[in-house]
């Protein structure tokens, strides 16, 4: 049998507005799943009572958590070869699972590098990998203890750890069984190497952000919007037998108002559920 893939909202195209405003609004528009923004306006995180607060809003509207998009920042820096540095960057990813937990969410998703251009020299580019695979591995333990599952999002090409290869390297060093990948459409898509992504992360696959581009720019448009070829990407992932939830995150136009964006969404979620239903028929 062909699995049917749910499709959620990131909450992030309303990263402007707080949860407790946008929640309702966004069951209201039949969405089902969402994935939770950590942007400290949207949802403080380090905020205990908050968080608790908005899993059980989002449970009273029968709303599945299925992910949450860890916060990532110059500061946040689990490469770095400053201890200290290092050190505060995994204790802030740590208090975004806690809060990951406290809300009943399914999966973390991580962006394994720094917001950081270029590779550097190739010993400091080693001692940064080693970093990072030692602090992936600190939260990935984290998240396995407490029943979450960490995935390992595609970055943008131009960032420290950009490649796929870079990706999967990661991915071989975390000691826990139940991580994975994250793709990110739009990210592969600006590296010219959407398919090549797909068949590299395939066996590590959970997760599906979807969002479009035109080859400019990480825009994050509703599918449909720009130059990717959906009903390719829909064979793409059947082909390699992947499983695992999509997540529309797009972006609000500015001076949009929440139920605008959310008239987008269902757009862009209707596109994508024509395309799936039809190549699983």
């Amino acid at each position: 049998m062909i699995p049917t893939w749910p499709i959620g909202l990131s909450t992030g195209c309303f990263w402007r507005h707080r949860i407790f405003d946008v929640l309702e609004e966004i069951r209201a528009a039949g969405f089902d799943m969402i994935e939770v923004c950590s942007f400290p306006k949207h949802l403080d995180y380090h905020l205990e009572d908050e968080v608790r607060r908005a899993g059980d809003l989002t449970r009273s509207l029968g709303l599945r958590p299925f992910s949450f998009h860890a916060p990532f920042a110059d500061h946040i820096d689990i490469t770095s070869p400053d201890d200290r540095v290092r050190t505060e960057a995994v204790a802030e990813l740590v208090t975004a699972c806690r809060a990951a937990f406290l809300m009943g969410v399914e999966n973390v998703v991580l962006h394994p590098g720094p917001e950081r251009e270029g590779r550097p020299p190739r010993e400091e580019y080693l001692l940064r990998m080693h970093h990072a695979a030692h602090s992936l591995n600190e939260v990935a333990e984290y998240c396995s203890e407490q029943g979450l599952r960490l995935l390992l999002e595609n970055m943008l090409p131009h960032l420290l750890f950009g490649q796929t290869a870079d990706m999967m390297h990661l991915l071989g060093e975390i000691n826990v069984r139940n991580a994975g990948a994250c793709l990110d459409t739009g990210h592969a898509h600006l590296g010219g190497d959407l398919g090549s992504v797909i068949h590299k992360l395939s066996g590590h696959l959970k997760m599906v952000h979807i969002n479009d581009n035109l080859g400019d720019r990480d825009s994050h448009l509703i599918p449909g919007e720009g130059s990717i070829d959906w009903k390719w990407v829909v064979g793409e992932l059947r082909e390699h037998h992947f499983e695992g939830g999509l997540i529309l995150e797009m972006s609000a136009r500015e001076n949009e108002s929440v139920a605008e964006t959310l008239a987008r969404a269902r757009t862009g979620r209707d596109f994508l559920s024509r395309l799936t239903n039809h190549a699983g028929s």
